[in-house]
């Protein structure tokens, strides 16, 4: 006889209800049954299925289950291998705590799911530039995605992150000239994930003409990622060993990308950019430590003498006043959160788009200026572009 949250498992996958389930608390300690399991919906070429995702110790395996299969599956490691569940519905979160009898107690809370999760998976691989079920082979090669386009457990958070860069790019595409071959130069290029993404999106699924230029200073890195382009038949795209206040091998670029450039190297990256013409800036600063040394102001004292309060103050007025000076050059200029910061605390990413005819702002220059002496700071950025600002800067 089925019992009630059994009949109610079938019912919320039948009606593509189930959002997610988490299954925990082995009933053996044999090692034959996963310690955790967690089972989500998954849009495949061949319609919707349930992700059977097992977390081991030392690996995580996943197996994917058609829609009519998912609750049989489901029933059945809830009766033999576990004591505990929690599953997410539109209409409540659901535990299930199994005695030593295997019968179940269930407790319902409001919901945190929020909406019926197929339409959502729907809706949000629409949304992604790279979607789950069709395989980026740099996505492949890099060990992100299987050959059959689904995503690594350990790399989902790498799979949202270069989502989330590709759509702020979508963003602005406007920006960049479309009657001519692009050029992006992308600094401290590193592993290269969002690298070979741009790449991906603009020369193979846009199918625009763009030159892409990587630079790193380890040369290992660039060598692995020059035999990837070659592999992947990327020939417009190469990479460079080089420090970035001396590179010098261009007179002009449409879009510059820096990621995770350390202190004053952001705003190299950035005064080239400038220099360049560049109509699109994509910057993730990292490790601002130039005006935790400088900042200083009797008021601020209460914040200042706490050193923990004085570098994150620092690293916000560091990308302030990067920001205000770009908007001094006639920029458009928008500070966005990168990735969620349960990941990184480097999530803050500059976005900025030149104007049709840029105008250097006398205004802003005048708030920048209060803004330094406020703080009593000289930025690098502002050195480093000095012959760009109004005649009667000091």
């Amino acid at each position: 006889m089925t019992e009630q949250w059994q009949q109610e498992i079938i019912n919320w996958i039948g009606k593509g209800e189930l959002a997610q389930a988490t299954l925990s608390q082995p009933r053996r300690k044999d090692g034959t049954a996963a310690p955790k399991t967690i089972i989500r919906p998954i849009e495949l070429k061949n319609g919707l299925h349930y992700q059977f995702e097992y977390h081991f110790a030392n690996k995580v395996t996943h197996d994917n289950i058609t829609e009519n299969q998912a609750s049989e599956r489901l029933i059945e490691l809830l009766q033999e291998n576990y004591r505990q569940a929690l599953l997410k519905t539109p209409d409540a979160d659901v535990q299930l705590l199994f005695n030593k009898k295997g019968k179940a107690a269930v407790l319902k809370k409001p919901p945190t799911a929020g909406g019926r999760p197929a339409s959502l998976l729907h809706n949000r691989q629409k949304q992604r530039v790279l979607a789950e079920g069709k395989a980026a082979p740099f996505l492949v090669e890099l060990g992100i995605m299987t050959p059959e386009g689904l995503v690594h457990a350990k790399k989902q958070d790498k799979y949202r992150q270069i989502n989330r860069f590709l759509e702020m790019v979508t963003d602005v595409l406007a920006y960049l000239p479309t009657d001519r071959e692009l050029t992006i130069v992308d600094f401290g290029c590193g592993k290269s994930y969002l690298t070979f993404a741009l790449y991906h999106l603009l020369a193979v699924e846009q199918q625009r003409k763009i030159k892409i230029i990587g630079l790193d200073l380890k040369a290992d890195v660039i060598a692995f990622c020059s035999e990837l382009a070659g592999k992947l038949g990327y020939d417009k795209l190469t990479f460079l060993v080089g420090d970035i206040a001396q590179y010098e091998e261009l007179q002009a670029a449409d879009m510059v990308v820096t990621l995770h450039a350390c202190d004053t190297a952001t705003d190299a990256a950035l005064a080239k950019a400038v220099n360049w013409g560049a109509s699109v800036i994509m910057s993730v600063p990292c490790c601002q430590h130039e005006l935790f040394k400088q900042v200083s102001n009797d008021v601020l004292s209460p914040l200042l003498s706490q050193g923990l309060l004085k570098e994150r103050f620092s690293a916000l007025a560091t990308d302030a006043a990067r920001g205000t000076l770009l908007e001094v050059l006639g920029y458009k200029v928008q500070m966005l959160e990168f990735v969620d910061p349960e990941h990184t605390p480097k999530n803050l990413l500059i976005r900025a788009v030149r104007t049709e005819q840029p105008v250097v702002s006398t205004s802003k220059w005048e708030q920048y200026k209060q803004f330094r002496q406020f703080l009593n700071i000289t930025p690098s950025l502002e050195r480093m572009l000095a012959d760009r600002w109004p005649a009667e800067s000091e």
